[in-house]
């Protein structure tokens, strides 16, 4: 039996919306290369039109996500690190083409990712004990702190660190309850875009997450002045474009975590996960009984 050549099936990248897969509606892609200029794949250059879209789908699905038990978040997050486990070997093949990596180097990458995945899923039902809790005050009252999500939350996702610093920045932000928008690394967007493809076929609901690809001004510049976006993670702007984001996320009070140095290799400390957290304070009278003014 003799052996025919076959042809490749090149993989086509779609955008994460809703928990679908659409192309831009602008119908416009543009090419991704690796370290040394070589094509890899046409990635969808998303349009303000699909980012109102991502935002809408994040807003529907932020009750159902916020609304469910810190530990079943913890759950659904570890299932999404099993599922990144799985396909190791693509992430592999794809950081080492984005970031002009050696595979092993790359491995070791992608592990290091998917530990980071894992860390922040067993926060989720443990950050509450460490920014919240019971206040003293004066007076016959229980005064409790408790933290609350923030919303919506546009997240730039770093521009080098393809895979380790866009889970790094993901992670916190959902682990908390709170919903995202993404914006994929405009150079090296692949990873991002197949991480669509993992939450798609985890446990996690459509919209938590949502994945746009494209130029990060074009696609960052009515995310930051939409009014139904709650805050805004500016990892993967320059200083330049960081400001003018900022000025427009002001419009209404929208929560602003400007880009700073990090070494993504580090372990995280928990800024992450409390930058887009609200502190909800409730009084309630502890009752007193008798005359002599015994409470319980």
């Amino acid at each position: 039996m003799s052996t025919v050549d076959r042809l490749s099936v090149f993989k086509t990248y779609k955008l994460y919306v809703g928990g679908k897969f659409p192309r831009s509606e602008s119908g416009r892609v543009y090419e991704v290369t690796d370290s040394k200029g070589k094509w890899l794949a046409n990635a969808p250059q998303s349009s303000r039109k699909d980012a109102r879209d991502a935002v809408v789908a994040a807003r529907k699905a932020f009750g159902g996500w916020s609304g469910a038990t810190a530990y079943n978040r913890g759950q659904i997050l570890y299932r999404i690190a099993e599922m990144l486990e799985g396909r190791k070997d693509q992430f592999v093949r794809e950081v080492a083409d984005a970031e002009g990596l050696s595979k092993s180097k790359a491995s070791v990458v992608v592990d290091a990712a998917i530990d980071r995945w894992v860390w922040y899923a067993g926060w989720t039902d443990k950050i509450a004990q460490v920014v919240g809790g019971a206040n003293p005050v004066a007076g016959p009252y229980f005064n409790l702190s408790s933290p609350e999500p923030t919303g919506v939350v546009t997240v730039l996702a770093p521009q080098e660190s393809s895979f380790l610093g866009l889970i790094s920045v993901v992670a916190p932000v959902i682990a908390t309850g709170n919903t995202a928008v993404v914006i994929a690394s405009e150079k090296s967007p692949l990873p991002a875009l197949s991480l669509g493809e993992v939450l798609a076929t985890s446990d996690l609901p459509g919209g938590v997450v949502n994945v746009l690809s494209g130029r990060t001004a074009e696609i960052a510049a009515p995310l930051a002045a939409h009014q139904d976006v709650n805050a805004i993670d500016l990892a993967g702007a320059d200083d330049v474009l960081a400001k003018e984001l900022e000025i427009a996320a002001a419009d209404n009070l929208k929560r602003v975590l400007r880009p700073q140095p990090v070494d993504y290799n580090e372990t995280p400390g928990t800024d992450r996960l409390t930058a887009f957290l609200e502190t909800k304070t409730v009084w309630h009278p502890t009752g007193s009984l008798g005359a002599g003014g015994s409470s319980y």
